[in-house]
């Protein structure tokens, strides 16, 4: 003697409340196209919004340090603490190969320079273009990524 099935109970037969086809698809993230900007950083909220958002932007920034000093590279981690000189950036230097932590208090002013290497390269962006380059009969199709520079 064998029990009900799971797909028989109830709850999954159509018209239920967890009815797949009925469900409410939630809508993609939007991302904020920062790439270009230099907020104002006149307060300690408004410059911990904006390494908050370096921090997830996926291209290089240039921060200006306090003795006039200009840092370019990718902001890879961040420390949030109490006070602007307990929190920091770790960032890789774009011409070299090293990292440097940087005290939220020694940062004067920050610019989103780097292009945004994601920018574009959704997944439906990505099925769109395959699906041209092959209506085109492009041989040369492939699965490997494309290169970012």
């Amino acid at each position: 003697m064998s029990g009900p099935r799971h797909a028989d109970r109830p709850s999954h037969t159509e018209g239920s409340p967890l009815d797949p086809d009925a469900l409410e698809v939630a809508p993609g993230t939007v991302h904020e196209t920062v790439q270009g900007w230099v907020p104002q950083l006149a307060t300690e909220e408004e410059l911990r919004i904006a390494l908050e958002k370096a921090f997830d932007y996926r291209g290089d920034v240039t921060l200006t340090l306090k003795d006039s000093s200009k840092i370019e590279g990718y902001i890879f981690d961040r420390v949030t603490g109490n006070s602007l000189s307990t929190s920091f950036v770790r960032v890789m230097l774009k011409n070299a190969n090293q990292k440097l932590k940087i005290a939220y208090a020694n940062i004067a002013a920050l610019a989103f320079t780097g292009r945004d290497t994601a920018a574009g390269k959704s997944w439906e962006a990505w099925v769109r273009k395959y699906w041209e380059k092959k209506e085109l009969g492009d041989g040369a199709l492939s699965l490997e990524p494309e290169s970012l520079e």
